[in-house]
């Protein structure tokens, strides 16, 4: 098979597993939408709770009320089906690693994924629910609160992207040692400029309070400390591997 007869065919495999992630998504998404109202408001859930009793949210747009929960829904249609997206993309980048390589990857893409849940989820049922007491504890009495439901739904997956990104950092810590870009002791050396780094991220990428800055910039510097951990082990394997290679 000549270049160009191999280049197009990479392109249609790489079609066929876009359609095919596309396709799970879907399906996914209209088993969930029956109950696209209901998963609104168990994402409301931690918002809810900090609210005065009898409190709801408002919808400002003509067909909010609609388009929220359906994006909820393709939200967590989305999430759910990421397993098998993972998998169509691992099963087209495959054939092309090789054997020391795939036991590499494999484990990173699991550990990836499992790490973003853990973000997520560490977001939804700590943070949301320490942050919305603290904001709300302190509005003045003088006010009405009442949020709209596409602010919050905006402000939700905001931060859902927030923390599930920065609990990869042990992802990226050993990657960066299994690529030989920094050593251990490097990543040791630059901690205290990693933890300053932490907390400017985190007010960049969090609402201006410094009680949801730091519920992202200590979880990022204890995942640092994880990554450093993990990353000494790996250190210490390849030079093992390199000799087995060698023999």
């Amino acid at each position: 098979m000549n270049e160009p007869d191999s280049f197009l065919s990479h392109l249609i495999e790489l079609r066929d597993r876009l359609v095919r992630a596309l396709i799970a998504v879907l399906i996914v998404f209209v088993c969930v939408f029956p109950w696209s109202s209901n998963l609104f408001d168990l994402l409301a859930h931690p918002l809810m709770l900090a609210l005065p009793e009898g409190t709801k949210m408002l919808a400002t747009g003509v067909v909010t009320p609609f388009l929220i929960p359906v994006k909820v829904a393709l939200m967590v249609a989305f999430a759910v089906a990421l397993p098998y997206v993972l998998y169509q993309a691992w099963a087209f980048v495959a054939p092309g690693l090789y054997t020391h390589e795939k036991r590499f990857v494999l484990p990173m893409v699991f550990a990836s994924t499992v790490l973003f849940f853990l973000g997520v989820a560490f977001c939804y049922f700590f943070v949301f629910g320490v942050v919305f007491k603290f904001v709300y504890s302190i509005a003045p009495q003088s006010i009405t609160v009442a949020p709209d439901i596409e602010n919050y739904f905006n402000f939700v997956l905001g931060m859902f992207a927030a923390f599930g990104v920065t609990f990869e950092v042990p992802i990226a810590v050993v990657l960066l040692v299994k690529l030989n870009m920094v050593t251990v002791a490097k990543l040791r050396e630059i901690r205290p400029y990693v933890i300053v780094g932490a907390f400017v991220l985190a007010a960049v990428v969090t609402p201006p309070d410094v009680l949801s800055q730091v519920m992202l910039a200590i979880p990022i510097w204890f995942l640092y400390e994880a990554g450093i951990i993990v990353a000494s082990f790996v250190a210490q394997k390849k030079p093992a591997e390199e000799s087995g290679t060698g023999a």
